[in-house]
């Protein structure tokens, strides 16, 4: 449970880099749920919330992409190198190997 909960926080720092606002609402987020769920007694539901847990984390460590405000009508992203892929061009027609 504790490895989970410095694995978030850890994933919190790194996806909300040098966003102050966000960083402070998942650092509260994720300290209410763990606070909330402390004397969790059934292995099942324990279980269960470590799960749904581990699967946040997977999702904000490979969905979310921080994005800023430049002018009224432009918001600039900011990817992370995790999240970028080679991307593969699409072909009307395969070539055989």
């Amino acid at each position: 449970v504790l490895k989970l909960f410095k694995l978030l926080h850890r994933t919190r720092q790194e996806v909300f880099k040098s966003d102050t606002r966000a960083l402070e609402a998942a650092r509260q987020k994720i300290n209410e749920e763990f606070r909330n769920n402390q004397d969790e007694t059934s292995e099942e539901r324990i279980n269960e919330l470590l799960k749904i847990a581990s699967d946040v984390e997977v999702i904000l460590r490979t969905s979310v992409i921080q994005a800023v405000h430049k002018d009224s009508d432009k918001i600039v992203l900011i990817p992370r190198k995790d999240l970028l892929q080679d991307n593969t061009p699409y072909l009307d027609k395969p070539t055989k190997k």
